[in-house]
Parts: C-alpha cells; sequence; structure tokens
C-alpha cells in the first residue's frame, strides 16, 4: 500500500514537471516570435554617432570666445543653437559631416499651378543646398507629366510622387504632414539619416548646409522674428489642440521648411497629422492650418536647432539689420492667381 502511495506521488511530480517544462518552452517561444515581429515592423532609423570629428591638418579660422555676433541672439532660452551667417565655419562643419556618408532627404509639394516652381527650385538646389551631399529630392504632384528635367548632379536624385488634386489651398495645406509621416514609414526608413520638408515656391540664393543639421529643426519665420509674441498669429481658440494661450511661445515658426532626423520629424507629423484630424472632426480648422500644429509642437518638444530668417526669407530684395545672406526665399507670386481657391 504504501509503495503504490509513493507511486502516486511520484507519477504527480513527474507530471508537475513536464507541465511546467511544456508552459515555459511554449512561453519562450511566444516571446521570441512577439521579439522578432516587433523588430520585423518597427522602423530602421538609421543613427551614425560617430561624433563631431574633425579632419587632421584642416585649417579654418581660430574660434574666438569674446568675438562674434553681438547685433542677434545666437542660443535659444533652453540652449538651442541658433544659426546665423557668423555663427559657424562651413570649411570645418563641412569637414565634419562629409565623413559621416549623410543622406539627406527633401520633400516638396507642386500641386495644380504650383508645377511652374519646380524648375527654379530644383536648379537652385543644385547650386547651394548641400552641395556635396548625398540628396534625395522627393516630389509629390498631381501633374507628373508637368515637371520638367533638370540636370542633378552626383550623388543626386528627384524621385516624383503621383498625389491626388485638391480644391482648397488649405487642404494641401493640411494633407502634407500625413504625405509625410508615410514616406519617411514606408520608404525613407534605413534609407536617409536627415529629412527636410520645404515649399516647392521658393529659391535657394546662398548656401544652406550642414550646419542646418539637427535632431529636430525649426526655421524663425521671417515675418515675426522680432516681434512681440503677443502679434505671433498663433491658433488662439481653445477649441483646437493647435491652441496657445495669449502669453505662451517661443519663437513663430514658418510651415515652409523644418526638418530634422527620420525618427523625430515621423513622431512630428504623425502628430500633427492626428491633431489635424481630430480638429476636423470637431468642425475646426486651425488659423493657419499645418502649420498652426507645428507650431503648437515645437512650443512642447523644443527644436534641438533654430535657423535664422536667412533660412526662409520674404523676398531677395528686401533685407533687414540682421540678415548678412539670403540663403532662401519664397518667390514672389500672385496668391490669387497660382492658388485653386484664393
Amino acid at each position: 500500500m504504501l509503495l503504490r502511495q509513493n507511486f502516486l506521488i511520484i507519477l504527480v511530480l513527474f507530471g508537475m514537471v513536464l507541465t511546467g517544462v511544456i508552459y515555459l518552452n511554449n512561453y519562450g517561444n511566444s516571446c521570441n516570435q512577439q521579439i522578432i515581429e516587433r523588430d520585423v515592423i518597427k522602423p530602421k532609423w538609421m543613427q551614425k554617432n560617430i561624433g563631431l570629428r574633425s579632419s587632421p591638418g584642416l585649417l579654418y579660422n581660430q574660434p574666438r570666445v569674446l568675438v562674434g555676433r553681438t547685433d542677434v541672439a545666437s542660443v535659444s532660452p533652453w540652449s538651442s543653437p541658433i544659426i546665423w551667417e557668423g555663427t559657424f565655419d562651413s570649411t570645418l562643419i563641412d569637414s565634419i559631416y562629409k565623413q559621416q556618408n549623410l543622406t539627406i532627404a527633401t520633400t516638396v509639394f507642386a500641386l495644380g499651378k504650383y508645377t511652374r516652381f519646380i524648375k527654379g527650385f530644383l536648379e537652385s538646389a543644385e547650386q547651394h543646398y548641400f552641395v556635396g551631399f548625398r540628396v534625395h529630392f522627393y516630389l509629390f504632384t498631381d501633374q507628373p507629366e508637368s515637371v520638367p528635367e533638370v540636370k542633378m548632379g552626383e550623388n543626386r536624385s528627384l524621385t516624383v510622387l503621383k498625389v491626388q488634386s485638391l480644391n482648397r489651398w488649405q487642404d494641401i495645406s493640411m494633407n502634407r504632414m500625413e504625405k509625410l509621416e508615410k514616406l519617411i514609414k514606408n520608404e525613407l526608413a534605413g534609407e536617409a539619416d536627415y529629412i527636410f520638408c520645404l515649399d516647392v515656391d521658393t529659391m535657394f540664393y546662398g548656401r544652406w548646409g550642414a550646419e542646418s543639421l539637427g535632431r529636430l529643426v525649426g526655421v524663425i519665420h521671417p515675418w515675426f522674428f522680432d516681434a512681440p509674441r503677443g502679434q505671433f498669429t498663433y491658433e488662439r481658440r481653445p477649441e483646437s489642440l493647435a491652441y496657445i494661450p495669449a502669453g505662451e511661445g517661443d519663437y513663430y515658426y514658418a510651415g515652409a521648411a523644418f526638418g530634422g532626423t527620420l525618427e523625430d520629424i515621423h513622431n512630428l507629423t504623425k502628430t500633427c497629422r492626428e491633431h489635424l484630424n481630430i480638429d476636423a472632426a470637431n468642425s475646426i480648422e486651425a488659423v493657419w492650418q499645418e502649420e498652426s500644429h507645428l507650431n503648437k509642437y515645437f512650443l512642447l518638444n523644443k527644436p534641438s536647432k533654430l535657423l535664422s530668417p536667412e533660412y526662409m526669407w520674404r523676398g531677395i530684395n528686401e533685407r533687414a539689420a540682421p540678415i548678412k545672406i539670403v540663403r532662401f526665399a519664397n518667390v514672389p507670386k500672385n496668391y490669387a492667381e497660382v492658388r485653386p481657391n484664393a
């Protein structure tokens, strides 16, 4: 009788151990499968953290602690640099970043009559925009047949992406964030290091180079760079997710130019797209559409680098005292003629 009881006890214990082994094995396989699936669907953002290494023997002007621009602020209150002419050495900057073999994706949208600006944008970019770097332009247009042939330099390319036509320029503006979000997630992950999102009705007139690279980059709007925040045209209605109350705000950022790493701009475009959709569901449209939501995002997520209005000026012939060089500017135009519902 005792022998039989001992046998039953051993049998029960063996069954418990065997059940535990089977459970742990299945659990481990399940976890491994989940990890593998997560790795597969997660975008592979390119991260080249090799530091700011200078080339040996490189000659450039001696940096000075007590000499520099004194007529403008060159650092934000959260210690991010503000890039002006006279605040960087282009020889040193290029030497550092060209070693990293970077690819800069650059997006523009040209719908309707805005296709007339493509040629000037691309030709001027070939002269001034990240010269000597690998650049891949992505052009969204509803008229691929209207895209002119522009001779591209070595390591520079253009991809044309067809999108549907829209009847309101406001819809074109608001639709950009969704298109950019999808492009970064589906096409650019693993293919580029940085991305800049620019307006096509512009031209380059001076160097725009590696000094502009950063994790999250905003461009100070030329209309408001010297204005008090009370004059900023933020969205002031609390019903909108772009709402910024009076008395708050840092700078007013241009929606015509922003950039950064793929991961950071994916987060930016995803957030703005979600907020635009929520506003639309609540029958509200921010005063300056995506630009209003961009300014709200930058208020809560401070840019790691700010570009001065040199990088988004209002006209090549209009100058202000702090503007020593115009690098990038709007092309003069009749908005009533080029916009579908202006």
